[in-house]
């Protein structure tokens, strides 16, 4: 029985995701055409992922473990680990003031409307391909340099090893803060491996835990920052088991 409502409330997402991409995508396609409108794209863009959010039964907790304030006329690189598809939602909601490009999968274009609306938001890499991984740099700096701060998920995917409680990072998100200067916002996100898994069979609606570790200085090497980034993460996550 738990299986069959699981399948259900899967099958909500999808009819839900459909509604609100045919509602607010034509407006977020519209104001994307010109760069300097894209911060009006981004407010269609946060309603998409408040519904999809909250309308799939999830809320969050914010706990603050640092005293650093955002700056709103500052642009950043946000990291966060990944582990469901609903960790793509919570960027947006909490930088409102932060017009957000994602670096993604080149895979979601072929999402049948979903996928238009994706290439408009987003920095594609298809990672089958190193000159497309190279390419990524650039592109991001260019989405910088129009303002957007990017979100980069660090771990480069979810691992298909469900044990794996926080995989190694990539450069990437390291390499763009260190060249474009912008600091590093890190946060952790806890619960929603168990509340929103891949596995369609499993999951339920809850509360959200969402850790805001950092404001990571970008005046240390690549490998230093990584490796401190990595270690604040995944000690909350050992803490939170």
């Amino acid at each position: 029985m738990t299986k069959i409502l699981n399948y259900i409330w899967r099958g909500w997402m999808m009819l839900l995701g459909a509604f609100l991409t045919i509602i607010l995508g034509i407006p977020v396609l519209l104001f994307s055409i010109k760069k300097e409108h894209y911060r009006y794209a981004y407010f269609f863009i946060r309603l998409w992922c408040f519904g999809m959010f909250y309308g799939m039964g999830f809320r969050y907790e914010l706990i603050n473990l640092t005293d650093k304030k955002i700056d709103k006329n500052q642009q950043y690189v946000f990291i966060s680990n990944h582990t469901s598809i609903m960790d793509v939602m919570l960027p947006c909601i909490l930088m409102p003031n932060h017009p957000l490009c994602y670096v993604g999968k080149k895979e979601l274009v072929k999402i049948p409307i979903f996928g238009t609306v994706y290439k408009r938001i987003c920095v594609m890499v298809d990672r089958t391909s190193a000159r497309s991984r190279a390419d990524v740099y650039r592109r991001c700096e260019e989405r910088m340099e129009e303002g957007q701060s990017i979100v980069i998920f660090p771990e480069g995917g979810v691992p298909d090893d469900t044990s794996v409680l926080l995989d190694s990072f990539k450069d990437g998100a390291f390499i763009l803060a260190s060249k474009h200067q912008s600091p590093i916002t890190v946060f952790t996100f806890v619960g929603l491996k168990e509340m929103f898994p891949f596995n369609y069979s499993k999951g339920y609606p809850g509360k959200v835990k969402v850790y805001f570790n950092d404001i990571m200085q970008p005046d240390q090497s690549v490998a230093m920052l990584k490796a401190e980034a990595h270690s604040k993460m995944k000690n909350i996550l050992q803490t939170a088991i």
